[in-house]
């Protein structure tokens, strides 16, 4: 069963579990949207992705007209999200990371360029570091675009990839991060706001998570 935090007749939130893809594809794999369709019934539209490996917070609009809001929320930069991340290395930078990032689809891999061209968008997010254990960095991010591999791909960039991530350069074991807030206005005007914390295995259970405001 996928937990349900929150659900009426216009969407549902969600939590995502890692290693399982946030919308439908090509093949009929498993997914989060089938699962939904299952256990909700109707319809299940997705509006915002969530890496395969990245589990967290989610929100599905359950009609077209939800849909056509939440896009057009997120189009304007009205949904905040709000993630955590380990990092393999202590960062020697703060604050505001901005980059030029080119996704390659037919390596599936995102790379930071130099200059502007075809397929290159820009990416943009704020973060603070909030404790260090054992050589790791837990780190709170606040994306303020949504680019592919976006997180992944900045820290990685400046040395910092994230724990368990491969694909970047932070050894195995399942990619560290973890979409842990979620806000957003209702169709209907009301201000919602969503939290959730990692689940207490390696390496989230060095950090004091619950405690850090």
């Amino acid at each position: 069963m996928i937990p349900i935090l929150y659900s009426d007749r216009h969407l549902a939130v969600v939590f995502k579990p890692a290693g399982l893809l946030s919308q439908e594809d090509a093949a009929g794999r498993d997914s989060l949207p089938l699962r939904l369709k299952t256990e909700l019934g109707g319809e299940i539209l997705p509006v915002h992705r969530l890496d395969r490996e990245t589990a967290g917070l989610m929100v599905f609009a359950r009609t077209k007209k939800a849909a056509a809001h939440l896009s057009a929320v997120i189009a304007e930069g009205g949904m905040q999200k709000e993630y955590l991340a380990v990092l393999t290395s202590p960062p020697d930078f703060e604050g505001e990371l901005e980059d030029l990032l080119f996704f390659d689809r037919t390596k599936n891999k995102v790379f930071p360029v130099k200059k502007e061209r075809r397929g290159v968008k820009r990416a943009l997010l704020s973060w603070e570091s909030l404790e260090e254990k054992e050589g790791l960095t837990l780190v709170r991010v606040f994306p303020k675009t949504g680019r592919t591999h976006q997180i992944r791909v900045q820290f990685a960039s400046r040395g910092c990839p994230l724990w368990g991530d491969a694909k970047y350069g932070g050894g195995t074991g399942g990619v560290a991060l973890f979409c842990a807030g979620l806000g957003f206005p209702h169709p209907d005007g009301r201000k919602l706001a969503f939290a959730a914390t990692p689940e207490r295995a390696f390496p989230w259970s060095l950090f004091s998570l619950g405690e850090t405001e």
